[in-house]
């Protein structure tokens, strides 16, 4: 990992530890084929209580985006682009890069990522 990789990962956590502080509140999740590899970093902007997270934007890497000093610094441009006063984030990956819906069929698990088949997307731990 870079030195520019870790200092934007640090600013990004550091912005979510100050708690809220107010809307617009960004949301920062990250996905991967595995717990362990983050190949995909979604963020959204919720403008205001009780609204629908938009814009949404995705960055994708077939290394760990958490790693990559230029996804990093494209989030956190996104989130002074958009006045964020509040970042909130998932401390783990929470489930398949691909969008259920969109990539494979509402309502079934997606057939690329088997480690994610029969998880807990917020967990990692076995359902079934």
């Amino acid at each position: 990992m870079s030195l520019k990789s870790e200092h934007n990962k640090k600013k990004i956590a550091n912005k979510a530890r100050k708690g809220f502080r107010g809307y617009p509140v960004a949301t920062i999740a990250y996905y991967g084929p595995t717990d362990k590899n983050a190949t995909k970093v979604t963020i959204g902007i919720i403008a205001r209580e009780n609204a629908e997270p938009y814009p949404l934007k995705s960055w994708l890497s077939e290394l760990d985006v958490r790693n990559d000093a230029l996804i990093l610094e494209g989030v956190l441009s996104f989130i002074a682009e958009h006045d964020a006063k509040t970042v909130v984030m998932t401390d783990r990956i929470i489930g398949c890069p691909h969008q259920e819906g969109i990539d494979y069929p509402d309502d079934e698990e997606c057939q690329e990522c088997t480690f994610w088949k029969g998880r807990d997307r917020w967990t990692g731990e076995r359902v079934h």
